[in-house]
């Protein structure tokens, strides 16, 4: 392995040796690609300099799981979605399941969502906090078994969705997630800082 390591590493000087010799270093679009990468590396440089100079005590940490575990809630929820274009075809479709119509073929024949389409429309456990606001709050409103009676609009189209099942939650104990919550902590921060440097900067 260091062998073939080492072999490429000299693979790739010569040839960048050649490149020079070709003056293809002084080409405008290889100029402008090296720049690109001289950026890059600077940027990873700068954000590595921050997190090494900004480690978050762990009271902040702690502070951070509590808020999560409050928005993750004590209950996961089981559910089956069918996403479709429009209004009109998701309301054609609760009207069908009313009349006995199978779910999990309408899913698989209908729905948009590729990643759960396959399964009849069944999505994994989780939290009404993993799913975006419109479609937690109809699925939090459904008792076990239940359908939504109205088409549920997100960004992604017009859902409708049946509550399979729920069951409690087990949090995952601080330890388990702290690596996380310290990379969600700093990315956070991080992004504040790259708000304040581009609201300093002049840009023209």
């Amino acid at each position: 392995m260091r062998k073939a390591l080492r072999e490429n590493l000299i693979a790739e000087e010569i040839l960048a040796q050649e490149a020079t010799k070709k003056k293809l270093d002084k080409d405008p679009e290889v100029i402008a690609q090296l720049e690109l990468s001289r950026q890059a590396v600077l940027v990873r440089a700068f954000q590595a300099d921050y997190i090494k100079k900004n480690a978050v005590s762990d009271d902040v940490l702690r502070k951070e799981y509590e808020v999560l575990k409050v928005q993750m809630g004590d209950k996961e929820y089981k559910a089956r979605h069918i996403l479709v274009e429009s209004e009109s075809e998701a309301r054609d479709i609760i009207a069908s399941l009313k009349k006995g119509a199978n779910f999990a073929k309408i899913a698989e024949e209908k729905s948009k969502d590729d990643g759960s389409k396959e399964n009849g429309g069944e999505l994994n456990w989780s939290p009404p906090a993993a799913y975006v606001r419109p479609f937690a709050e109809a699925l939090v409103k459904l008792s076990k078994g239940g359908l939504t009676e109205q088409p549920v609009q997100t960004s992604f189209g017009w859902h409708v969705i049946q509550l399979m099942d729920i069951r409690p939650m087990e949090v995952p104990a601080f330890e388990e997630v702290k690596q996380n919550i310290q990379q969600r902590v700093l990315q956070r921060e991080f992004a504040t800082v790259v708000q304040d440097l581009r609201s300093k900067a002049k840009v023209e």
